[in-house]
């Protein structure tokens, strides 16, 4: 086991990847965010937060779920359980910014794409991950904002902590 990121480490990179949406984004008026359900939201969470301390505006966000748009949800046996999808607002021509964990193979975007659009026609996609393990894509989605590349094998895994569900904020390498 490796930390990637300590507790320290981790609010650094919420606060510089939340100004990095504040520098693309100015006064955010086109512009909404929507976290993937389920580790994307706490992560999500804390970035809104910072947002909204820090410009004072109330941006639009939302939280999605992509159970049911995966292309392994009938691969296994085991039941998956949906989170609810809570998007209270329009999407159509916003500047949609997606937000989760880890960016592995790609394809829990890609199914998030698809659920996205269901909702309605962004004007335009943007990707913010916490951790970016490159070296394992299978799609070609790259992510706008990063907080960490890490090179990983395949049978390693990221995984993310965070103080309102296991205690303690932190990003470790299995």
């Amino acid at each position: 086991m490796k930390t990637l990121l300590d507790h320290t480490q981790l609010h650094i990179t919420l606060q510089r990847l939340a100004h990095q949406l504040i520098e693309f984004h100015a006064d955010f008026k086109d512009t909404v965010i929507i976290g993937l359900q389920p580790r994307g939201i706490w992560f999500s969470d804390r970035i809104v937060a910072i947002l909204r301390e820090q410009t004072g505006t109330k941006i639009p966000y939302g939280k999605l779920d992509i159970t049911f748009y995966r292309d392994d949800v009938h691969a296994s046996n085991k039941i998956m359980v949906p989170t609810p999808t809570d998007v209270p607002f329009d999407i159509e021509g916003k500047k949609v910014v997606l937000i989760d964990d880890v960016l592995h193979t790609g394809r829990t975007i890609r199914a998030a794409m698809d659920a996205l659009l269901d909702i309605g026609r962004p004007g335009s996609v943007e990707l913010m991950v916490l951790i970016d393990r490159s070296f394992s894509r299978e799609l070609p989605i790259q992510p706008d904002y990063t907080g960490q590349m890490v090179d990983t094998i395949i049978t390693q895994k990221v995984k993310v902590n965070w103080m309102e569900k296991e205690g303690s904020d932190e990003v470790i390498l299995i």
